[in-house]
This record gives C-alpha cells, structure tokens and sequence, in this order.
C-alpha cells in the first residue's frame, strides 16, 4: 500500500507536539463572568436551574470578583435584582440599587476587574420586558431616555464597561451621548448587537427574576434565522459607538460570531448563555458527558470561531481546569 507524503499523524503523536501546535487558546482571562446581585448584605442563593452559580449580595459580589481575578478571570458582568419593580423600570438608574453598590464594592475590593454592567430593563420592570410598554409592545423610543440613565447611574458608581442588552434601536447612541455630555468619555459600552430570541434563555430567567408576564421578546430580538441581519446590527451599533460588540447566544451561533469578526474590527464577544450551561451541567451530572473535556471544547469553539471575549457561567470552573 503506499502512502502520501503528508502523514498528518506525525504532528499528533505526543501531548506537548500538539501543544505547540495547536492554533487556539483559552486563558482565564478570555472570560467575563457573571454575577448575579441581589440587595442586602451576607445574602447568597444558589439558582437551581444553574448549578454552582448563586446570587449574591454586594459585599459577597465584590469577595467573588476578587477570587476570579486570583484565578486570571479578570472581568465580571454584573446583573441586579431590585428590591421593587414598576412599569418603567425606576430602580434600574437607583444609586444605591444592587448593582451600584457592588461596582463600589468590587473597586474597592478588588481594583483590578474589569467591571462591567448589563444595562436593560427587563430585571426592573414589573412586565418582564426590556422597556417601556405601550399598547401591548415596548415603545422604543420612550426606552432610550432610561436605558441611558441607568448606564449613567453605572458609570458614576465606577462602572468600566456598560452593556446594553436590551435590543432597542438606536440605544447605543443615545447611551454614548449621555456618558460624554457628563464627563464619561472613558467609560465603554459593549453592545449586546446580535441578541437573538432565543430558547436557551430559560435558567437566566430564573435567576435574574425577568421572565415577561405576557407574550414574548420577538418583536425586538433577532429572529434565529437570520445572519445578514445580524452584521447590520453589529455594524450599526459600531457606527453609533460601541466599543465592543457582542453575539448572544454563543454555542448556536458560532457563524454569526465568525461573521461579526470578519464584518468589524472592534473585539467581538460571545454570550454562552445559561441553558447552554445548563445542558452542559445536566449531562455531567447524569454521567453521559465529561463535563469538564466538553465544557473546555466548547469554550475553545467560542474562542476558534473568533470570539475575543467569552461570558460564561463556566469562567471559575475553567480557570482552575486552566491553571
């Protein structure tokens, strides 16, 4: 039998010939992980749905960001649960809410996150949605006026990053405007630009409260289909002056994450959301996956298909595996 000249095998052969060769990495801090904040003090809830991943209150967020940061995970994402919710999402610009305490409390625990803020509505309204209804549907531009106000409210706490998510039109822009007409021309804004109305969302709901009391978020999110699209919202999201953007979610979507790199030339980020998590987590726990080998495949596809940050409940677990 005779063979072609490549055997492909060779560079295969031993542990350390593949690790030198090998064309992607993770390191701990590719990861932005998510914390989920909760008013009062010496408060942690574990979410069921999400194993290993609680809610927390201030002073515990900011003990939390510390240990990740030991461990390489040097960006955090912070997402608040009020103590009261209305039609028009008042409590998501209080300065004293969940979320500005503990962007306090982690700069000053720990000076070295990254602090980043998710900035919607839909934690804070008593409906579930991600603005402000009108006639049965969110009015967007009556939204915009409050999504900035709440990504102010962030950035005076100390807010490194503010991260709209909410899919309103033109919230980019309108959070932009209000961040330098008040002197915070250095805080960032990554946009959540493909967001899409997805079905892995489900364990989020759980833990952050923000399941919709009627109807859905289609008519705002993206529709699962759709990639063209999706480059037309990153772009414009970038136009308007987002300096990060990100693809939500990550493991269904690794061609549109791909798409994002080649269309833009802001880092790209990639949301492995909760029920991507979730399956992950049930599968280990009935024995029919190695959770951690499946886990570190999966974050390495994230990383493979272009994404330069990865937001994933999964960051402390990988940082040690990592280490």
């Amino acid at each position: 039998m005779s063979f072609p000249l490549h055997r492909y095998r060779r560079l295969r052969r031993s542990e350390s010939l593949r690790a030198i060769l090998r064309e992607t990495s993770l390191a701990p801090s590719d990861f932005i992980a998510p914390l989920f904040v909760v008013p009062g003090a010496g408060v942690r809830q574990p979410v069921s749905s999400m194993p290993g991943v609680d809610r927390v209150s201030p002073e515990l967020a900011a003990k939390d960001a510390k240990s990740l940061a030991s461990l390489g995970v040097l960006s955090v994402i912070l997402f608040g649960i009020p103590e009261e919710k209305d039609a028009v999402g008042t409590s998501s610009a209080d300065p004293e809410g969940p979320v500005c305490r503990a962007v306090r409390a982690i700069k000053a625990e720990s000076p070295k996150t990254v602090v980043m803020t998710d900035v919607c509505l839909c934690e804070y309204t008593d409906h579930g949605h991600c603005g402000v209804i009108e006639q049965d549907t969110v009015d967007n531009d009556a939204t915009l006026p409050i999504l900035a106000a709440e990504a102010l409210a962030h950035a005076v706490a100390g807010a490194d990053v503010v991260a709209p998510s909410d899919m309103m039109d033109g919230r980019v822009g309108a959070i932009r405007a209000a961040l330098d007409k008040s002197g915070y021309r250095d805080v960032a804004v990554l946009a959540y630009a493909a967001k899409y109305a997805s079905g892995f969302y489900g364990p989020f709901r759980e833990a952050a409260e923000s399941t919709p009391s009627f109807g859905d978020r289609r008519a705002y999110q993206m529709d699962p289909a759709n990639v063209r699209e999706a480059i037309k919202e990153v772009l414009s999201d970038v136009e308007e002056g987002a300096d990060l953007v990100m693809v939500k979610p990550a493991l269904a979507y690794l061609d549109v994450v791909r798409a994002a790199k080649e269309a833009t030339n802001v880092p790209v980020a990639c949301y492995n959301v909760s029920g991507e998590y979730a399956m992950v987590k049930a599968a280990a726990a009935n024995g029919w996956i190695d959770g951690k080998r499946v886990t570190l495949e999966i974050l390495t596809s994230m990383k493979r298909a272009g994404a330069d940050l990865i937001l994933t409940y999964h960051a402390k677990e990988a940082a040690e595996w990592l280490a």
